[in-house]
């Protein structure tokens, strides 16, 4: 699982840093988190295909979390792009694409399909024989959502020297990872149990957009091996972030450590503060395993 930062900066896009968007690399698939202002460029400048991007999710309809979205739905069309597109957002996002498509008098060549939002409760949005997607309820000044992505590790593990013990012939190897027992010529049973060992732990990947302190989201974070939460403030801007609905540092920590997550991402820093290294300082004053997103940055999960 890697998770590449193409932005990570609240509010207007400037020359040194992007507004919000992230690509997350799990079981061979590529999911687009967000799509700010200058998406686009960044999936480039990183060498990210477009042609692997089937799926974008959009966690709010404010400009610096989806602006770039139709710039990148129309420059898919002129790249003659084939595969469906398929887009998960809050109800209106819809409305939003196809009124600036129309306006333009472009139609995408390639099949469209939204998959819009307005549910308060945590819900599965999307499944896979590979990955889990659900929902993350959040608390901002519109209607917002993070996302929860996780493995799903169904296929055990072969205990190769437990096979060629028996000598299982490897036609058998799919059936006995998919947890089948196995008959030998003399009909005796091999037992599953016997050829394989437990599959690897899934892992899982939480990405909380804009939204004031909640613990609401506690049990569906909960022991996520990584935890992007935003932190636009310090705490000496803390009443900045309860005008806005955002988080501080301080408190995205706190939201870390009471979901006991492996490792917590902070991003979408204000532009007031000149030295994003204050975040983490202030962080780890309540949760030890920080890091510190940044546009280009690549963090292995």
């Amino acid at each position: 699982m890697k998770l590449t930062i193409l932005g990570c900066y609240a509010a207007t896009p400037r020359t040194i840093t992007n507004p919000t968007s992230q690509v997350l690399e799990i079981k061979n698939q590529m999911f687009l988190i967000d799509c700010g202002e200058g998406t686009q460029v960044q999936l480039r400048k990183h060498k990210i295909k477009f042609s692997r991007i089937n799926h974008i999710f959009i966690s709010h309809l404010h400009g610096d979390h989806f602006y770039g979205l139709i710039g990148l739905i129309s420059t898919f069309m002129l790249l003659n792009r084939e595969n469906d597109l398929h887009v998960y957002g809050p109800k209106g996002i819809k409305e939003l694409i196809l009124m600036q498509l129309k306006a333009s008098g472009s139609y995408t060549g390639y099949n469209l399909y939204f998959h819009e939002l307005h549910s308060n409760e945590s819900e599965i949005i999307f499944e896979d024989e590979k990955v889990i997607v659900k929902t993350i309820p959040l608390q901002h000044r519109v209607y917002t959502n993070g996302y929860l992505f996780k493995e799903k590790n169904t296929q055990r593990k072969l205990n190769i020297e437990a096979v060629e013990r028996h000598k299982i012939d490897s036609c058998y190897f799919q059936k006995i990872k998919s947890g089948g027992d196995i008959t030998l010529e003399d009909g005796s049973i091999i037992k599953n149990n016997e050829l394989t060992f437990d599959p690897d732990k899934e892992k899982s990947y939480a990405f909380c957009s804009d939204t004031v302190y909640n613990e609401s989201i506690l049990p569906i974070i909960n022991e996520v091996d990584a935890l992007y939460h935003e932190s636009t403030f310090l705490e000496s801007e803390a009443h900045l972030a309860e005008k806005t609905m955002h988080t501080t540092a301080k408190q995205a920590a706190k939201i870390a450590k009471e979901a006991n997550v492996k490792n917590l991402i902070m991003g979408h820093y204000s532009t007031r503060y000149g030295n994003i290294n204050l975040f983490k300082e202030e962080a780890q004053t309540i949760f030890n395993n920080v890091i510190l997103a940044d546009d280009g940055k690549e963090i292995e999960l």
